[in-house]
């Protein structure tokens, strides 16, 4: 149901661009010209892979939706790419520069929302885009096209490339694109993501590892004659208390969790099998990489306490985002030059009833453009994979408001804002943004010198390792 989709598309533009219009040159001008004459039908595609709602490596028509708009709009497609059926390259474009975007737009499982302030799922226990990915590749393609008819009209030269990427909130599908050396002859990547406000971003996130743990052990009935068995699941309990005790002896910056996945299967039998999900984070991929270890022999020893066997398996893991604070100025320049976006007294109120029923503060949204922050050495939030995209091109992030302050993200309030016109109105505003600052690297190399020589100081010497080991699981789900 869409209830709240409360504007028509004339009057959002407006109300989203006029104000600051006469600050832009005309190549800018006409760059937000672009986005908005495409928004319509960025809207319906975002609209579209909402309600798909599909997961990791299940995202077949949300990726031909974004796919097919790209190559009707002359980009040409690589499907496929890096082993995975879901992911693409659009390219448009020849020679130097060469600049990415990246599109995510897979959904989370247990999500599904309707566009309603309340909890009321579309599809009981079904997904929803509750990290706002529906925005991400819909936004981002927007951005590219625009790039895309700027190229085409001689404006600017260059090549301009859609990464659709998949899975990035279960098996992080940019690693094996990294892996294939997709990005080797890009010069700057552009990102962004939904969120509760309006910066470009230039803090960095949380180094990430995943493993599978497995225990095997003896069946025997649970009464009868228990001594016959060996417990796989007094291994997994042991296992998750050492975890738990461990805790209190990290670093602070360092994060465990962990998803039970088989505990056996019946009581009265002795377990001989269990299987654990486990994830280690820390600021720093070289803080996380010894606390990985310790959890793996954790896993050993409580095998042996429980005499059964064990099997450690690395599904993948992800890097920090390495930061570029020249790039971000770019942004932050764009940011300003467009000012915040503007929201109707429906679309607040709304936002007031999603924090009323989240038990958070009625403050409303916040879409204030705010001040290039401080790189912090520690931030906190999250992981996501264009940490390891940003280990191999210099990479500029964008947050853009799509949802109301303070909304617990991963929840049903993202999914609810996602669907209607507050998220549509930070979807177009982002390819707006991610458009300018593409311009402004297309038209000085100067900018992508500066940016390139931050990057290469930043990463020093490390030498970027892909944390898989064989291809893709996109069978494993």
């Amino acid at each position: 149901m869409k209830k709240y989709f409360i504007i028509v598309i004339s009057f959002f533009l407006t109300t989203n661009v006029v104000i600051s219009q006469s600050k832009l040159n005309k190549l800018k001008s006409e760059i937000v010209s672009s986005v908005e004459k495409h928004s319509e039908n960025l809207i319906k595609i975002s609209d579209q892979i909402w309600e798909l709602a599909e997961t990791a490596f299940n995202e077949h028509e949300s990726s031909n939706i974004l796919s097919d708009y790209a190559e009707k709009n002359g980009f040409s497609i690589e499907k496929g790419v890096a082993g995975m059926p879901t992911a693409f390259i659009a390219t448009y474009g020849q020679g130097k520069p060469v600049i990415g975007v990246l599109g995510e737009f897979d959904a989370l499982p247990g999500l599904s929302q309707q566009t309603e302030p309340v909890k009321s799922p579309l599809v009981e226990g079904g997904s929803g885009h509750g990290c706002g990915h529906n925005m991400f590749g819909a936004g981002s393609l927007g951005a590219a096209i625009a790039i895309k008819e700027m190229i085409e009209q001689g404006k600017i030269t260059g090549t301009i490339k859609f990464f659709g990427t998949p899975s990035e909130e279960k098996y992080f599908g940019k690693i094996w694109m990294v892996e294939a050396g997709l990005w080797d002859d890009v010069d700057v990547n552009i990102s962004w993501h939904p969120g509760a406000n309006t910066e470009a971003d230039v803090q960095s996130s949380l180094a990430l590892i995943d493993f599978k743990v497995e225990f095997f052990g003896q069946a025997a009935h649970a009464s009868a004659d228990p001594w016959n068995g060996r417990s796989a699941s007094d291994a997994l309990e042991l296992y998750t208390t050492g975890i738990n005790y461990y805790r209190e002896h990290v670093k602070p910056t360092v994060r465990m969790h962990y998803h039970i996945q088989d505990g056996g299967q019946v009581v009265n039998v002795v377990p001989d099998y269990s299987k654990i999900w486990v994830r280690v984070r820390d600021t720093k991929r070289s803080g996380m990489m010894p606390v990985y270890e310790r959890v793996k022999e954790m896993a050993e020893g409580a095998a042996i306490l429980a005499d059964v066997d064990v099997k450690v398996s690395l599904i993948s893991g992800i890097y920090e985002v390495l930061v570029n604070r020249n790039g971000g100025q770019v942004m932050q320049d764009n940011l300003e030059l467009l000012g915040p976006i503007s929201y109707t007294n429906d679309e607040i109120e709304f936002a007031k009833k999603i924090q009323e029923s989240t038990n958070k503060p009625t403050l409303g949204i916040d879409s204030d453009i705010k001040p290039l922050r401080k790189t912090e050495d520690h931030p906190g939030g999250g992981s996501t994979d264009v940490g390891d995209v940003s280990w191999n091109v210099p990479n500029i992030n964008l947050s853009v408001t799509t949802a109301p302050i303070d909304t617990p993200w991963h929840s049903w309030a993202v999914v609810a804002c996602g669907g209607m016109s507050i998220g549509h109105k930070g979807m177009i505003y982002s390819a707006k943004a991610m458009a300018m600052t593409m311009s402004d690297l297309f038209k000085s190399p100067k900018l992508i010198s500066q940016i390139t020589q931050e990057y290469n100081e930043r990463k020093g010497d490390e030498k970027y390792e892909a944390m898989i080991d064989g291809p893709a699981p996109i069978d494993d789900n």
